[in-house]
C-alpha cells in the first residue's frame, strides 16, 4: 500500500538508519553515566514517544520510565511561548536521577518549565536529552546533556515529530512541502 504522506514531504532529513545510530550512541553514554545511579527516563509526550522506545530498549542498565505532557504549539509551527503542563508522572522521583527524553529543543521554554517542575520533586538529578537540537531558537539559557543532532530552523515530522498531530508516524524525519502545511491549516479552519 502506497504511503500518501511521503507526497507532503520535501526532502527526508534523518534516514530510520542514521535515526538508529544516534538512538545507539545516546543509548551508551545514558548506560555508562548512569551506570551505578537509580536511573528514571521521562518521555515528553507526545512527540518524544518513538524516541523514547528505540533509546529504552537499547539502554543496558535498569531504569524506570514516566511520562509527562506539556503544550506550547497548539496546531501552529511555532511555540506560543506560554507552557501549560497537560499530564503529569505518576512516579515518584524523589532521590533518582532523571533523564527529561525530548524530540525537539527549540525555545526552550517547555524543557525550562518542564525541568522546574520536576526539580520540586526532589530528584538526585536532572538532565536533558534531545533528539533534535535547534539552538538558533532558544529563547531561554537551557542545555541539554545529550544530542542526537543539531539542526537548523526547518519545521522537521514523522518520528514523532509532528504538524497539527498528523506524521508522527513516519519511520524517518522530513522536511514538511510549505503547501502540505498549508492545506493542513486550512482543513483545521472548517
Amino acid at each position: 500500500m502506497k504511503n500518501v504522506m511521503l507526497e507532503d514531504i520535501e526532502e527526508i532529513f534523518f534516514s530510520q538508519e542514521q535515526i538508529d545510530e544516534i538512538t545507539s550512541r545516546i543509548a551508551e553514554e545514558i548506560s555508562n553515566d548512569y551506570k551505578d545511579k537509580n536511573l528514571t527516563l521521562i518521555c515528553v509526550l507526545k512527540g518524544s514517544v518513538m524516541f523514547m522506545s528505540d533509546l529504552m530498549k537499547k539502554i543496558t542498565i535498569p531504569c524506570m520510565i514516566d511520562f509527562l505532557a506539556a503544550e506550547s504549539y497548539g496546531s501552529s509551527t511555532k511555540s506560543s511561548g506560554e507552557v501549560k503542563i497537560t499530564k503529569d508522572i505518576s512516579d515518584d522521583i524523589r532521590n533518582r536521577d532523571v533523564v527529561i527524553i525530548e524530540d525537539i529543543l527549540d525555545s526552550g521554554r517547555t524543557l525550562k518549565k518542564l525541568t522546574e517542575f520536576l526539580n520540586m520533586k526532589d530528584p538526585s538529578s536532572i538532565s536533558i536529552c534531545t533528539l533534535l537540537d535547534k539552538p538558533s531558537r532558544r529563547a531561554v539559557d537551557i542545555e541539554p546533556r545529550y544530542v542526537g543532532s543539531e539542526v537548523q530552523d526547518q519545521f522537521v515530522v514523522g518520528y514523532g515529530l509532528d504538524y497539527a498531530q498528523q506524521y508522527r508516524n513516519l519511520p524517518f524525519i522530513g522536511i514538511l512541502k510549505k503547501e502540505a502545511a498549508e492545506r493542513i491549516a486550512n482543513n483545521n479552519k472548517v
